[in-house]
């Protein structure tokens, strides 16, 4: 536009293009959707952070859940995209959660959001291939992630000194079970994430051998440091050498003890980028993402 208050023939078509296109809007969009939108634009209060640019989460526990959370994945997600977040990806240890990400995508225009798929006992006494497979199916193909049993896992179970079994993923005689390697074959045909879920580092090693050999690509060990789940050095580079991914998770340093960071000095951590540090709330991630 020219500076002695004078609007060029280019300006003004420009502006009255705009101005209808508002006003179209205006009258297309119900006025709580306008508002919406003009929330999502203004809404820039984490978008100076340059750590947080380019982030990928997923590992996120948000409402709605069977526990408590801080807060919706909607509002995260409004969140991380101000924050300019690369993509997120939602974990419920119940219930699905790639259902939502569909639905987060009609609201949030360009929201990357996806989701994951665990196995607990809300889909079976055992790990649940059918659930898995309906799971990848779902309509968007927004699951990106299947994770081994969690909050019902048979170690857990174990260390807590439960009177009820969890649900397994190795049969008495240290194999995988075979509804497990179904799970596996599932993700490798779809080309999204295995996690390990709860397992032991034992059960984890064993697990990330067969995804190996099933042909996963993508293979996640869940929570190599936190509390009971404290994976050696040894046992995380025979992982890494399978083409695993470790997650540390920094919650176990907020209380407890002893910090269980990783340790960048171990061979380990030196000889590989293949982990990533996850908060349980929002991850740093590294160098992995599902089938894009």
């Amino acid at each position: 536009m020219n500076t002695d208050n004078k609007i060029s023939r280019r300006d003004f078509i420009k502006a009255s293009a705009l101005t209808g296109g508002a006003l179209l809007a205006s009258t297309a969009i119900p006025g709580q959707a306008m508002n919406l939108i003009q929330e999502q634009k203004d809404d820039n209060k984490f978008a100076n952070d340059e750590l947080l640019q380019g982030v990928c989460g997923i590992h996120l526990h948000c409402r709605p859940d069977t526990r408590e959370r801080s807060m919706d994945e909607y509002s995260f997600m409004k969140d991380a995209m101000a924050a300019g977040y690369r993509a997120v990806m939602f974990k419920s240890n119940d219930f699905s959660c790639h259902d939502r990400a569909y639905i987060i995508r009609q609201a949030l225009l360009g929201a990357e959001c996806f989701g994951s798929f665990c196995m607990n006992r809300v889909h079976g006494n055992k790990v649940n291939p059918f659930a898995a497979q309906k799971a990848v199916e779902t309509s968007g193909g927004l699951c990106r992630c299947i994770w081994m049993p969690t909050l019902d896992a048979a170690y857990p179970y174990l260390r807590e000194g439960r009177k009820e079994k969890g649900i397994p993923v190795l049969d008495n005689n240290g194999k995988v079970l075979s509804e497990v390697v179904k799970v596996m074959e599932i993700c490798a045909e779809a080309d999204i994430i295995f996690a390990t879920g709860h397992s032991s580092s034992e059960e984890s090693i064993t697990l990330v051998c067969k995804a190996h050999d099933v042909g996963v690509k993508r293979i996640v060990v869940t929570h190599a440091n936190s509390s009971i789940w404290n994976m050696t050095p040894d046992q995380i580079k025979r992982c890494i050498d399978l083409g695993a991914y470790i997650e540390y998770c920094y919650l176990p340093c907020l209380w407890g003890r002893e910090p269980k960071c990783p340790n960048t000095n171990d061979k380990a951590s030196r000889s590989s980028c293949q982990w990533f540090a996850s908060t349980r709330h929002g991850v740093l991630f590294l160098r992995i993402w599902a089938r894009r």
